[in-house]
């Protein structure tokens, strides 16, 4: 809907018409549309584009079904490679955040072991609620916000400390089950947690490629499971992945440590 708004009210401007649409017109729109889309934004522009002239069209309000001169680009499966974090990294985050010992920095230490740990999504982790952690079993019950399937996850010692810190000395008083609390007044349960994992990361001085939120830790934990010779099939059920083919892109960052031992192709000659 924001799109089909967007691309009238931007014609009218132009030509103070809404409806003498053509095919340069089209062209035009995605010149000033395109710059600084990926193309997976840029595909989703011109499905939306499409379906709003193919309306027109079929509703007599244009001659010509300019939805056939929509051009979107093709995407292939796993064409991308996600952005990751390197042990160290990963080490130099935990650290910093452990080092404040306010309310909210006892918070995303929390979030971040739980991250980088278990890999979990960002709902899973601001649907954690109160009782879903067994301190006599050791225990944390996952709720997979993508499937909807349950998890039991072993609550590993790190993880444990560092919810037990925030729920002592960090977690304002509240009503609310959920773990995670805003900082500030009103004390509601978070709803996101990219700031936060940004807010660390920029903290850490660590800058990864590409994008900064908390999916990054997932793929870390991914790749690090891979690398270990861990099947398939259990880092799906970890991850809460619906089939095996959802940890395939994983497998692009795995890879990368053959590069590291790539050895030359014998009786290949080198060429300054």
């Amino acid at each position: 809907m924001w799109e089909a708004r967007h691309f009238l009210s931007w014609h009218i401007t132009r030509t103070d018409s809404v409806f003498d649409l053509s095919v340069r017109d089209v062209d035009a729109y995605f010149e000033e549309r395109a710059p600084g889309l990926r193309r997976k934004s840029l595909k989703d522009v011109a499905e939306r584009l499409r379906s709003l002239l193919r309306y027109l069209h079929n509703t007599g309000h244009t001659a010509t079904d300019l939805a056939l001169h929509v051009i979107a680009p093709i995407l292939y499966a796993y064409e991308t490679i996600p952005s990751i974090l390197r042990p160290d990294q990963i080490a130099a985050v935990l650290l910093s955040a452990r080092d404040d010992p306010s309310p909210m920095g006892l918070r995303d230490h929390a979030i971040l072991q739980l991250l980088s740990t278990y890999g979990l999504r960002e709902g899973e982790i601001t649907h954690l609620r109160l009782d879903d952690i067994d301190w006599r079993a050791e225990t944390l019950h996952i709720r997979h916000s993508k499937t909807g399937a349950h998890s039991l996850l072993p609550l590993m010692e790190p993880v444990g400390e560092a919810l037990l810190d925030y729920l002592r000395q960090g977690r304002p008083k509240t009503d609310a089950r959920e773990i995670f609390i805003r900082d500030r007044a009103p004390y509601r349960p978070l709803m996101r947690i990219y700031s936060e994992v940004r807010r660390r990361l920029e903290a850490a001085d660590v800058q990864p490629p590409g994008k900064c939120g908390p999916h990054i830790f997932r793929h870390a934990r991914a790749v690090e499971l891979l690398r270990a010779s861990v099947p398939q099939k259990i880092i799906g059920d970890l991850l809460g992945h619906r089939s095996t083919e959802a940890t395939i892109p994983y497998l692009k960052l795995a890879t990368e440590d053959l590069r590291a031992i790539a050895l030359e192709v014998p009786g290949r000659e080198v060429r300054p």
